[in-house]
């Protein structure tokens, strides 16, 4: 079988070589990058490719540059998510976790609603739920921000039966969030099933986390289930892949 070459742009490849480096931590944060002249020598190529691998990186806000001193490595590392912390309902009168967990890394998390109201889900969504085909879920559309950046779309769905009468039809913010009201309704959560997968951004996503063009999302398919094993939510979350990992930690033994 003949071996696939690697056919994009040269200056996408020194980026991806870079954004290696600098994800592995063999440039560490704070580190000033070699010159334009040391990098095009290092690569064989033009300092006008150098400049467009440079702006690649600092448009994904993998690099910073000062002027008249260097290009630097950013201070801040890619934002471990471990999305076990978002599972556990709020405590009574607490904040959603989402802002809670922002807060204990020093950020400032929030929540801006987009849509709320009762749809026919995706195939996928309502196979999920456990829905026959052409029935509706509720849906809560909203953005998660940190410090005021989009950080993540998320579309969860609820089953109609559990959703009417309640907080989650109405467009306002729920005090806890969702499983916090889930809780109180008597559905805890006991389980959840991710599925993470990766592909470019639609224009939706593009334009609403305001990504750096060829940057891809990691999409996560979240499926919440109550006693008996009875899904009550079902959730689409994605996130700019170049900003975030997903930290699993797993107790063995």
């Amino acid at each position: 079988m003949a071996h696939k070459k690697d056919s994009r742009p040269r200056h996408q490849q020194i980026a991806a070589e870079l954004r290696a480096a600098i994800m592995s931590g063999e440039l560490a944060p704070g580190q000033q990058l070699p010159t334009t002249q040391e990098l095009a020598s290092r690569y064989q190529v033009t300092g006008q490719t150098v400049q467009r691998t440079l702006k690649v990186l600092k448009e994904e806000g993998f690099v910073i540059g000062r002027a008249g001193v260097g290009v630097y490595v950013r201070n801040e590392t890619p934002l471990a998510l471990q999305p076990a912390s978002y599972f556990p309902p709020a405590a009574e009168q607490q904040p959603y976790r989402w802002i809670s967990e922002a807060k204990r890394r020093s950020q400032r998390g929030s929540a801006r609603l987009i849509t709320v109201g009762e749809t026919v889900p995706p195939p996928e969504v309502a196979r999920e739920l456990g829905l026959e085909a052409g029935q509706s879920a509720a849906l809560r559309h909203q953005m998660l921000l940190l410090d005021d950046e989009p950080a993540e779309l998320v579309w969860n769905y609820f089953p109609m039966e559990i959703a009417r009468g309640t907080p989650l039809l109405e467009k306002k913010k729920i005090r806890g969030g969702s499983p916090r009201l889930l809780a109180d309704l008597g559905y805890p959560a006991r389980e959840h099933v991710d599925r993470v997968s990766a592909r470019l951004a639609t224009t939706e996503e593009f334009e609403a986390l305001e990504l750096p063009d060829d940057v891809p999302v990691l999409r996560t398919l979240r499926t919440v289930y109550t006693d008996q094993s009875r899904p009550i939510e079902v959730s689409i979350l994605v996130k700019g892949a170049h900003r975030y990992e997903l930290l699993y930690r797993d107790v063995i033994g």
